[in-house]
This record gives C-alpha cells, structure tokens and sequence, in this order.
C-alpha cells in the first residue's frame, strides 16, 4: 500500500494505491472528502496535515517516499518531506491510462482497467461479469480461461497481476474464515451439514456433485454435503490426488442443543409415508405446506425408528414433542409445525378421533415490524440497474406482495386498465386484488417489451419461473449496496 502526491484536476490531492480490498476502501472512506478518481483509478484524500495523519492511524505501514530538498519551512514544504510531487498531472493520466491491474482472490477476478469502450465491451462478453460500484472495477468469476483471456486480451498493459495465497468468507453468523488457495476448509455445522470452501477445483467439484444430498449456496459461493464421515474420506482422498490440504473446523453452536437426526445416524432411517404425501396433495396442501410436514413427520417417526408407526402412543407424541423443545432447542415455528403434521397423520391419514394434546403450544410472539422508509427504499432501488430486478423490487414494494406470489404471479393476473393485479392462492390459499401503482405501470410495460415473458411476470431461463432464493437474492444484495440494515422482522 503507497500514498503519493498528485495534482488531481488542479487540486495537489494524496493517492493511494493498493490492491483490491473492500475493507481497505471501507476505513479510506472514513476520511473527510476521501474520493475516487476514474482518471487515476485510486482512492485519494485532501492534501493536508490532519488527513495525512489519519491515513498513517489507519494504515501504519503505508509506504509513501520522502522528499530529498528542504528549501523552505512553508506549511507546503513540510508536507512535501511526507509526499513529494512525483509526477504532473499530464503524465499521471497518460501513464495511468495504460494501467490494468488483476487481482485473483479464492473464486473471483478482480480488474481495474481505465474506462475504454472495447475494453468494456470485452469484459462484457465474459460470462457472469459485473461492474461494483462501490469497489469501481469490475468483478469476474475465476474459473474455466476466465484468467487466461484476460491475459491474452490486455498483455502488456496489465502492470500487476496479484494471486493472493488467502481469501476471507464471512459466515451468516457474522465469523470469517480464511482459506489459503490450496485448501478446502471443511466446516462441520449444527444442521449436520458439511460446508466446503475452497478455490475453483473441477475435480473436487465433480466429486461433490456425486454425493447424495448436495447443495450449491450461489449467494455464499460454497457447497454443503451432509456431515458423514464416508463421504469425509471421499473428499480428503480427492484433495490428495489434488495436491490440496483439507482442514476441519467446527462451527460454533449451542454446546446443549441436539442435532436433528439424518439417514447417517442410523441404518434403517425411514421415509415419510407414501399415504400422507397422497393425503396432502389430495386435500391441495400448498408445495411449501407439503415439504413442511414431511420434514417434521420424519424427524418424528425416525425419533421411535425401533416402534411401528401405529403403535405410537399418545404419551410418546407428548414426550417427543418436550424434547423438541428441551433438547432440540427448535423455534416456536417448527414446534406447532411438528404438532400439526403428526395431528394430520393420526387424523386425516388414519382416520383417528381428533385429539387435542395435553401440552400447551408456544405463544406466539408479537413484535411489530420495522418498516422501510422510503428514503431507504429509494436508496435501495438506486443500487438496481438491471430492468428486471428493478421491476421486480417495485412490484414487491408497491404491492406488498410475498416471495412466493411475486414467483407465482402471470401476465394475465395484471389489469392496466383497472389498475390492479389478482393474487391466485396467496397465503391461505385465498385469491385476492391488490392496486397496481401509477409509478409501477411505465415500468411494467418497459419490462414487458425488453424481456417479453411467456407465462409468468417473471421468468428465469427457458421460461421457466424465477426461483424464490433468485428473489431474495436479488433484494439482499440491494438493501446490502444501498447500506440499509435489514433484520430478519424487517418487512419491504
């Protein structure tokens, strides 16, 4: 990291200049008028002594050259022994504008190049490119050639190209790991889950798509297998022939809570009857209802595994479902969630006496939501270029609407003319209107004529419907940029 002084449009300003660093960039914007330069494409602050000094707080080890003359005791001569002139402002633009730096960090590719419309044209073409803002170089995944093309394309004007050794993941529970660029770092979670971070590897990757039970998390950038110790071994033998180091770490829980049993803890795991899913579907329990019940009715029936499932008692039922509270530590949620699917099955499935059972249910809490302003919506929206998302957001925000409606909604369920779009089956299974907003409608039409979608308002590829964690995706990564905190009571 180097600070240098500069002549930046007329002003003598500082540079700084270091590789990509969000946190870097976070602690220089903390500086009073701290910007960012196109032309230079660095980070600089005012030409002062109390900005200097509050980089040197920030930053002990800034590098930053010394003046050899000492003329004169000016304020400006003083300043100049910190940072002395070392070029005009002519010759920084036109060296500068020659000046493309890469830096590969775990599965990303960062590059700063000056604003150049080929340049931008090309790095467009590269699948999954994007522009940030807030960093002002663009953001390319490392995989495939992705690296290779760059090479080739920029040559000798690339003047630094950095593959750093380390990469840090920040956990939903707010821990980073570091993961150094030839090892998997294995995270065993309280879900009896695996977690699996590691730099791009198609053998490593090839092997975990094998495995029963996968899972891409797209928005976190890793992969999640269930915590078995066969299938541990299957990727430690793997990461061998790689080359590749696998450390295990444990993910901090609660030391008391019981994990949830899995088709790995004991040989004759059983699935949920075939009756009930027929019961369900045949009384038209909502798909989100259906995977609840079967989830929770499982983890119940494998709980007595040694018992017929008929044979069950009544007292049991109560003991299992005070351990589900005592041990398990579940929330309120997932208690009335468990109580309902076995009342459904003794009740709907075998035809027994409707039982009321002798344990009380939580109460439910009642905290009232925080409501986004709308100077933080507008703050939001501000962060979306895309047409798609931006539409997206507007319907979400204009109508109130859930996830699971917005996915459902279909061309037809939008009246222009009425001013008003009908929820099918929305929460409770029940239709409904809500008024299409005036500001809403323009963006409606202008979306409808870009993308031209078939069925649905909203469609992903080959038509089919936008994926619900697509969607929540998409509103994340805005309320993230815009700086709006975002509690999990928080509603849009």
């Amino acid at each position: 990291m180097k600070a240098s002084k500069v002549l930046h449009k007329g002003v003598t300003r500082i540079a700084i200049d270091f590789p990509y660093n969000q946190r870097i960039a976070n602690d220089i914007r903390t500086i009073p008028d701290a910007r960012w330069s196109k032309t230079l494409g660095k980070w600089h602050i005012p030409y002062t002594k109390q900005a200097f000094a509050q980089l040197q707080l920030l930053f002990p080890n800034i590098e930053y050259p010394v003046a050899k003359d000492k003329t004169t005791d000016t304020d400006d001569s003083k300043q100049k022994s910190h940072i002395p002139i070392e070029q005009t402002q002519s010759n920084t633009q036109k060296t500068d504008k020659q000046n493309v730096t890469i830096d590969v960090i775990g599965r990303k590719i960062v590059l700063k190049m000056p604003k150049v419309d080929v340049d931008v044209q090309f790095v467009r073409s590269i699948q999954y490119s994007k522009w940030d803002k807030s960093q002002f170089c663009w953001i390319l995944p490392n995989y495939g050639v992705n690296l290779e093309l760059l090479k080739d394309y920029f040559k000798q004007r690339i003047t630094r190209i950095t593959e750093h050794d380390h990469y840090d993941i920040q956990t939903k529970s707010g821990k980073t790991y570091s993961v150094k660029k030839n090892e998997i770092v294995v995270i065993k979670t309280a879900k009896g889950r695996l977690k699996l971070l590691y730099n791009y590897n198609k053998d490593i990757t090839k092997i975990i798509k094998t495995m029963p039970f996968h899972t891409w998390d797209a928005k976190n950038k890793w992969w999640t297998i269930p915590n078995s110790e066969q299938l541990l071994q299957q990727i430690q033998a793997t990461a061998n022939a790689c080359h590749m180091i696998v450390s295990i770490q444990e993910e901090e829980q609660c030391k008391d809570k019981v994990a949830r049993i899995t088709a790995f803890d004991i040989p004759n795991y059983r699935k949920c009857p075939n009756e009930m899913q027929e019961k369900l579907i045949e009384l038209r329990y909502s798909k989100n209802t259906l995977r609840t019940y079967i989830h929770a009715f499982e983890e119940f029936i494998n709980y007595y595994n040694t018992h017929d499932i008929s044979a069950i008692s009544e007292r049991m039922i109560i003991e299992y479902i005070r351990y589900l509270v005592t041990e398990r530590k579940i929330s309120e949620s997932y208690q009335n969630q468990s109580i309902n699917a076995i009342k459904f099955y003794y009740e709907k499935v075998l035809g027994g006496a409707r039982k009321i059972y002798s344990i009380d249910r939580p109460r439910s809490e009642r905290a009232l939501p925080v409501v986004l302003s709308t100077t933080e919506v507008a703050d939001i929206l501000k962060q979306v270029n895309n047409l798609k998302h931006k539409t997206l957001l507007m319907v979400a925000y204009s109508t109130g609407m859930r996830i699971s409606e917005l996915r459902n909604l279909k061309i037809t369920d939008i009246d222009s003319q009425r001013k008003q779009i009908k929820i099918e089956q929305g929460k409770g299974k029940k239709d409904r209107y809500t008024l299409l907003s005036d500001k809403v409608l323009p963006l409606l039409r202008e979306y409808y004529k870009e993308y031209k979608p078939k069925k649905y308002l909203f469609e992903g590829p080959k038509e089919t419907q936008y994926s619900t964690s697509s969607m929540q995706t998409i509103l994340h990564m805005a309320v993230r940029k815009a700086g709006v905190s975002s509690p999990k009571n928080r509603t849009v």
